[in-house]
């Protein structure tokens, strides 16, 4: 059963919802906004993902219609049989009726995780059977602990059961540049109703992250002091939060910065991520990061903004390097109280790495995954791509869509990319055709 997921630990728990029918979002919004009706609390919610349909073989065909599916973490006084109960009162009002087990649906509404039980009746079964196989479960599950254990399961955290999965499904972040001298749209987004419209239509297409910049970090960028990068990216970040942030369902907002500064300002604006190209290792960065209970992207640089002059030595296996750095900074962040499950690794290609490194890096990123990191790739566009690629944008965005796939067969968590509907349609074309377990298994 398709479905997202919420979290109860002790009284918290984890709860599934999903739908594929008539209007998805409105279905998940509205079952969301009902919770509290039946005496849940809900804490946070995951991004949306899209799963294709898991049938019999010999299902009509209208019923292949995908799924979407999230997490919300929740807390409750109630005991699972009346959390199930109110559950399945929830799926009643939203329309739910019963069409047989495989039928397309309104609205599933599933307790996944009662904190650390184990539950066996006729009614109910808790770890919901088949949760470390279902990708649509663990990544927007993994989007909020990844390094959770499933009871019963073993020592392997969420994260690594959504690599064994035969379908790693990845969380795709939607890029706006606010910044006159980007290398790639520098200058297309000068003013609020072009972002405005800009991320409009990447939501529209599948993005469930916005990543907002302020600064180029391009080879030979004009490097901003705080208050200048700040004074462009405010109206911008606070239009959006005011557009997005007390929506049911919403985009997560990430600020590309590497200014402390700036990222306490984001932060106390409202902002849920922050893309630090410096790697976390500003001591007023990590403080900052110690105590806001965000996410943060740390990438492995050589030095910001981009030097194409400044590159691991040619003769050094640029894996070997990334991997010292991440060791070093694994061991800074850990004495520092940082919670790993909200640190997001990035390899950084093009910062510090000549093309053929970072091709290297993107073809061996599997080696960082013993680390229990989320991981994120900003590949688009790049200049690695200079040997086979043309320079206009369409060929770029095409290479850069090839290298996606390649990366979501790896098990890469996030994909920060410019051109979000070309990848989501490339990608519901590749999942659709992808291997998967039997639904009657």
């Amino acid at each position: 059963m398709d479905f997202s997921v919420a979290r109860i630990v002790g009284m918290d728990i984890y709860i599934g919802l999903g739908s594929n029918l008539g209007q998805r979002r409105a279905h998940l919004s509205r079952a969301l906004e009902l919770l509290p009706t039946v005496g849940m609390r809900v804490l946070r919610v995951s991004p949306l993902v899209e799963s294709p349909a898991m049938l019999p073989t010999d299902a009509p065909s209208d019923w292949n219609q995908p799924f979407l599916n999230l997490v919300a973490e929740c807390r409750t006084a109630a005991t699972p049989p009346e959390t199930l109960d109110g559950l399945k009162r929830i799926e009643q009002a939203l329309g739910r009726t019963d069409r047989g087990r495989w039928a397309p649906r309104p609205i599933d509404v599933d307790i996944l995780l009662w904190g650390r039980e184990t539950i066996a009746t006729e009614r109910l079964r808790v770890p919901h059977p088949g949760i470390t196989e279902r990708a649509f479960v663990l990544t927007p599950l993994g989007a909020l602990e990844p390094r959770m254990t499933i009871p019963g399961s073993g020592s392997r955290t969420v994260l690594e059961w959504s690599r064994q999965t035969r379908q790693h499904i990845p969380l795709w972040m939607g890029i706006v540049n606010v910044t006159p001298d980007s290398f790639s749209d520098g200058g297309e987004l000068a003013d609020w109703p072009k972002v405005d419209a800009h991320v409009d239509a990447m939501l529209t297409a599948g993005a469930e992250l916005i990543d907002v910049g302020a600064e180029s970090t391009r080879p030979g960028a004009t490097p901003l002091r705080a208050d200048q990068e700040w004074a462009r990216l405010e109206p911008i970040l606070g239009h959006l939060i005011d557009k997005h942030g007390r929506a049911t369902l919403r985009p997560l907002l990430s600020v590309d910065t590497y200014h402390a500064d700036t990222a306490r300002r984001a932060l106390a604006l409202g902002a849920d991520i922050i893309n630090d190209v410096s790697g976390l290792t500003a001591p007023a960065m990590l403080e900052i990061a110690v105590g806001s209970g965000k996410d943060w992207v740390a990438m492995h640089n050589v030095g910001v903004p981009a030097d194409k002059n400044k590159t691991l030595p040619v003769e050094q296996n640029p894996g070997d390097a990334v991997e010292r750095w991440l060791e070093q900074r694994l061991g800074e962040w850990q004495r520092a109280g940082l919670d790993l499950s909200r640190v997001i690794f990035d390899p950084g290609v093009g910062f510090g790495k000549n093309p053929l490194q970072s091709l290297q890096l993107l073809r061996d990123l599997q080696r960082f995954q013993r680390y229990g990191l989320r991981c994120l790739v900003g590949h688009s566009r790049k200049s690695f791509m200079h040997g086979f690629a043309a320079t206009d944008q369409s060929d770029r965005d095409l290479v850069t869509v090839g290298a996606s796939l390649n990366l979501c067969a790896q098990g890469v968590d996030i994909l920060r990319v410019h051109n979000v509907a070309a990848h989501v349609a490339t990608y519901r074309g590749w999942a659709h055709l992808a291997p998967r377990h039997s639904k009657n298994v």
